[in-house]
C-alpha cells in the first residue's frame, strides 16, 4: 500500500526508523572500533558491518521519510486490534527455541519454533509447516556446522545424522 499524504507524522513509524537508524549507528560506530591488520589488501573484517551498516541506513531513512508522510495504514487498519492469540503463538515459539535449543539440539528447536510461528501467522497445516521447518533447519543446521564449522547447538537430530 502507498503511504498516506498526511502532514501529521506517525508516531509507531518514527519511533521504529529512528530504532533502526541507532542499530546503523552502532554498527558503524563499533565497527569503526576494530582493529584490523594491514595483511588485509582490500577486503577485511570491516566490510560487511559497514555494508549492514549502510543498508540499516537506507531502509531507516526509508522509513523515517515513509513516517514522516503519514505512515504506511489507513486510519481503519489502524484502528484493528492486534490478535493477542497469534502474538502469543509467536512468542512462545521464540520462548521456546530459546529453551530447548540446549536440551534438544538446534534443529529440533528451530521446528518447534517454526510451527508455533506458522501457527501464529494463521497456518492449520502442522505437517507441512513441520516438514519446511525441518528442511529449513537442516540447511542451516549444515551450512553453519558443517561448511562454516560453527557450532549452533548440536543435539539429537544431529546425532541422528552424524553431527
Amino acid at each position: 500500500m502507498p503511504p498516506r499524504t498526511h502532514s501529521k507524522p506517525a508516531l509507531p513509524e518514527l519511533t521504529l526508523s529512528i530504532g533502526v537508524l541507532l542499530v546503523a549507528g552502532v554498527i558503524a560506530w563499533q565497527t569503526s572500533l576494530m582493529a584490523v591488520s594491514p595483511l588485509y589488501a582490500k577486503v577485511g573484517p570491516t566490510v560487511f558491518p559497514y555494508l549492514t551498516a549502510a543498508g540499516l541506513t537506507v531502509l531507516g531513512v526509508s522509513l523515517l521519510w515513509t513516517a514522516l508522510r503519514g505512515g504506511w495504514q489507513d486510519e481503519e487498519e489502524k484502528s484493528v486490534p492486534p490478535d493477542w492469540r497469534s502474538i502469543a503463538y509467536v512468542a512462545a515459539g521464540l520462548v521456546a527455541n530459546v529453551l530447548l535449543i540446549v536440551r534438544v539440539g538446534f534443529t529440533a528447536a528451530s521446528v518447534v519454533m517454526f510451527l508455533l510461528i506458522a501457527r501464529g501467522f494463521g497456518s492449520r497445516r502442522p505437517l507441512r509447516d513441520a516438514a519446511c521447518g525441518l528442511l529449513l533447519a537442516l540447511a542451516a543446521y549444515f551450512g553453519f556446522a558443517k561448511v562454516l564449522g560453527v557450532n549452533i547447538g548440536g543435539g539429537v537430530v544431529e546425532n541422528l545424522l552424524g553431527g
